[in-house]
């Protein structure tokens, strides 16, 4: 056998075979002497070669041994953790105060993740108190939002003949009679601006991206909210070929007013509220005390409140619209670059009182964009109890 290939087990199968071997009358017992020889030595080898490791393995686990090369490990940040750090914050805060971005791009090439090409990224915190001044909004929260660059134009169906039943053999059925009219969602900046002194500038990183960030965004947030209201009230009653219409409905504030307007809705209207002034809504609970009525006279929709519409009382009687019923998804808002506030700061025109001008921005266009979801309530020319 080859000893230098055989295995330990191969080879004491081999010294046994050899051992009945040799009590033949023709064995060669040199050679049979020799193989023995060679494999013990080949077996004792092996065993030593084995102890030795063992000690080696021991001395390892022990801590023993020359270090060859020492390995560093890095470890970088995801894009979101970076975002989500303090020390990012403190980077964007400068940027925001000097306009000077190298800072946040440096962390941005120390963690991986580029030079970040085109704009920085906001820090977590700013993300989250626009979308939280978006989500507390009432009325925002409801609309359909889109983020296409550019004038968006929306198609909606201005009049369309309805569904025929066609029964075999008889005259084919009228071809659908079909207008369309197009909104065209034009954008326009939205601006805030607000002075600051020296000492808000010392602020730290997170406390001052919240101070300047949370009243920008609130102010920008609700004069949006504002002018989606103006696109339902300021709509005509019917529909052209660029607008959708919205009819009206003359009625005061009673326990039919809410009931009349919902039934102008169409059935595409799939979450109607009722927006109005605060005030207007005493009117509403008025009326339903005087007629000793326990009927809710909001038909238990969500009311929400907007104090750009007038209240009843300071209405115009025969045309002021005092506030709508409808479904909020019926009116959009298009943000070409983003949803995010833009802060622009003017540490110059007033430096000799000590005071920065920081101005907030946000592009965004806004129209109503789908028919049969609102219905307005006008205030009637004579009011009839």
């Amino acid at each position: 056998m080859e000893v230098k290939t055989a295995t330990i087990e191969e080879m004491e199968a081999r010294k046994a075979e050899i051992a009945q071997l040799i009590d033949t009358d023709d064995a060669d017992l040199t050679a049979l002497d020799e193989e023995v020889r060679a494999i013990n030595t080949e077996i004792e080898t092996r065993k030593a070669a084995e102890s030795q490791r063992d000690e080696i393995r021991k001395a390892v686990a022990a801590g023993a041994g020359v270090t060859v090369k020492e390995i560093k490990e890095e470890n970088h940040m995801t894009i979101e953790e970076l975002r989500g750090s303090a020390k990012y914050a403190d980077a964007y805060a400068n940027y925001i105060k000097s306009g000077n971005e190298k800072e946040c791009r440096t962390l941005l090439t120390e963690n991986g993740l580029g030079s970040g090409n085109g704009g920085v990224p906001v820090p977590t915190l700013v993300d989250g108190i626009v979308r939280t001044a978006w989500e507390s909004d009432e009325i925002l929260s409801r609309v359909r939002r889109t983020f296409i660059r550019g004038n968006l134009k929306v198609a909606f169906e201005r009049s369309a003949d309805g569904a025929y039943v066609h029964t075999e053999g008889t005259t084919a059925v009228t071809e659908e009679s079909l207008t369309l009219g197009i909104v065209t969602m034009i954008p326009a900046n939205i601006k805030k601006w607000i002075r600051i002194s020296d000492e808000a500038m010392a602020m730290g990183g997170e406390d001052f991206l919240r101070y300047i960030y949370d009243e920008l965004t609130h102010q920008i947030v609700k004069k949006l909210a504002d002018l989606v209201v103006a696109d339902i009230t300021g709509a005509s009653t019917s529909h052209s070929a660029t607008a959708v219409g919205i009819p009206q409905a003359s009625v005061a504030p009673s326990l039919t007013a809410i009931p009349t307007a919902y039934a102008n809705l169409s059935d595409e209207a799939r979450n109607p509220v009722i927006v109005m002034n605060r005030l207007t809504y005493a009117d509403f609970v008025s009326a339903q005390v005087a007629g000793n009525f326990s009927v809710d006279p909001f038909m238990g929709l969500p009311v929400l409140f907007n104090d750009s519409l007038p209240s009843y009382a300071t209405a115009s009687a025969g045309s002021g619209i005092y506030a709508f019923v409808g479904d909020l998804n019926g009116a959009s808002v298009n943000y070409p670059e983003g949803d995010g506030v833009v802060i622009k700061w003017d540490d110059l025109s007033e430096a000799e009182a000590d005071l920065i001008k920081v101005v907030g921005r946000q592009y965004a266009a806004h129209a109503v964009t789908a028919p049969g979801r609102f219905v307005n309530l006008v205030k009637p020319s004579a009011v009839t109890t």
